[in-house]
Formats: C-alpha cells, structure tokens, sequence
C-alpha cells in the first residue's frame, strides 16, 4: 500500500540528491533479480540464534537488500494465500515479533557487513555512520537494538534514527510477558508500557512497539503535515498515542510523487500519451476511452472523479 509506495519512490529520490541509500525488507519472495550476496550473519532472537542471509540487487540508485529467513518466505509460499501478518484479516501470526525483531538487527547489520560496489561514487560497506529511517511498528525496535546492543560497544555513536508514522491505526500491541522475549535491558521497558482498555491480544497492560519506536528514535516524522496535526488532535485520531507524540513532537513531510512512474508522456498504460502542451486535447479522449471501458455513458463533457484511499470501519 502507502509504505510500499514510499520505499519505491523515496529512496531513489534520495540518491537522486547524492546520498548512498539502502533499503532492508523481508524476503517474501524469490525476486528474480535479487541475488544472494552470500553474507550471513547470527543473530540473538527470542533467546535462540537464527541465521539470516542477505540478498542483494541495484536499482536506480539504491541498493535493494533482502533479509533472507524460512519465517519470512514461508508465509507467502504454498498454502497461506500470500499473507504477510497475519492467516486473516485480525488475527495475526503468532511469530510477528519473532519475525520483525529479526527484520530490525539485520537492518542494523547489513551496512556494516554488506561489502557493496554497484555505485561508481561508494564503495565497500556503509560503515555505521548512517541515519536509519524506520517505518511504522514492525522496524520500531531498531532504535532500542541500536541504543542497547550497539552502541555500548562504540559502534552507531553517531547514528540517527527517525521513525516515519504511515499508519497509526497499527501498533504492535503484544502481551506484556512478552517482552522478555525481545532481547531488550528491563530499563526500556517504560517506553514499551502500555494499558488500553481493549481485550486483544490480552487484557490490560501491554507492550507497544510503536510506542517505544517513537520515544527512543531521534525524529518523529509522519507522510504530510495535515496528517501530523491529525495525530496530535486527540485520543481516536493518534489512537491513543496522541499524548506520547505531543511529547516528542512530531514533524509531516509531504508524500512526493515519483515523476518517473507517473510521467503520462511515457506511461505504457495510456493509450494516447500526452504532456503539459497537449494536455487539453488527449485528456478528453482518454476520459471517453475510460467512460467506454467500464461501462459508463460516452461524454467527454461528464466530469469522472477519480478516489484513491481507503475505505475501512
């Protein structure tokens, strides 16, 4: 969805402006043109030692790595129906936070460990003097990993991390017991405490991932200004995180548009393609091809409005 759109576009936009940019995702398929870099790295999760493998392609400017690991593939092979969190819509899989621990100290590993030479202007690993971008709650243990396991050792001294709110509506709420199994110091467990008064995935008090995410990372950033504002007006707009954004603040940075995908004088999805000088003559055709296609009366002079967004409870 959203999340999908912005890493797509984002990144390249950023080296676009000169920066060396990686982005870290599951591997929840064999994607044709990621190859495995060989490099594989152990790390602590839920008290055991999993191997994970990074795969590896180059596009536009960004190095495109995948975190290798039987968890993430097998939800989407054979018999799951491709389903990323969960069997069905509310229910979710019982090793999400096995799964998104793991995500988030692999993302931290990966600039150190991965040699990469794809760009003409970088060579070798990215080395920790790196700013993470993380999004929404499933990479909101970076920062904790970074803060505890790293840095005590000398290693992301001067690395920031901010945390980009897509979608506030969810948090990884998990049972309170759980905690012990995220490999975290008892000191942070304040910034995981929570209580609502819902009775899922357990009653009363909690661990919120996104919650920690907010108050451990450096910068609290969200997809447009409006939407900042929205989260801070009240409790069922921030979904009850409202107050703990207040109090780091929270800044929107307006989506942009990628003008390489969306560019309507290249789009191999238009049937007439046109530009800003001959806007005017194709959009009326374009409208009747549409209006043709699904069914609708053929007039050029009937406005279509067109919605993009969601429709949920």
């Amino acid at each position: 969805g959203g999340l999908g759109d912005v890493l797509g576009g984002l990144p390249p936009a950023m080296a676009a402006n000169g920066h060396r940019v990686m982005t870290v995702s599951p591997r929840y398929d064999q994607y044709k043109d990621a190859w495995d870099t060989s490099v594989l790295v152990e790390i602590e999760v839920g008290g055991r030692v999993e191997t994970v493998r990074f795969f590896h392609c180059y596009k536009r400017g960004v190095d495109r790595v995948f975190v290798d690991h039987p968890l993430f593939l097998e939800k989407v092979w054979g018999k799951t129906g491709s389903k990323i969190y969960g069997p069905r819509t509310g229910l979710d899989y019982a090793d999400n936070q096995f799964r998104f621990s793991l995500l988030c100290q692999a993302a931290l590993e990966a600039p150190r460990v991965l040699n990469l030479n794809s760009n003409k202007y970088f060579s070798g690993p990215y080395g920790d003097d790196v700013v993470f971008i993380a999004n929404d709650w499933h990479t909101a243990l970076l920062p904790c990993y970074l803060k505890t396991i790293y840095r005590p050792k000398g290693i992301y001294k001067n690395a920031k991390v901010a945390f980009c709110i897509h979608n506030i509506a969810y948090q990884g709420r998990f049972p309170f017991s759980e905690f012990s199994l995220l490999d975290l110091p008892d000191t942070l467990k304040g910034s995981f405490d929570f209580i609502d008064g819902y009775d899922k995935p357990v009653k009363g008090r909690k661990i919120n991932w996104m919650k920690a995410g907010v108050l451990e990372s450096d910068r609290v950033v969200t997809v447009s200004p409006y939407y900042a504002q929205e989260l801070v007006s009240g409790e069922d707009k921030g979904v009850e995180l409202d107050n703990i954004i207040r109090k780091t603040g929270i800044t929107g940075i307006v989506n942009g548009m990628d003008v390489q995908e969306w560019n309507p004088a290249t789009d191999k999805y238009l049937d007439i393609k046109y530009d800003n000088t001959t806007v005017l003559d194709a959009k009326p055709l374009l409208k009747e091809a549409l209006q043709a296609e699904v069914g609708l009366p053929v007039d050029r002079n009937i406005p279509v409005i067109g919605f993009i967004g969601r429709l949920e409870e």
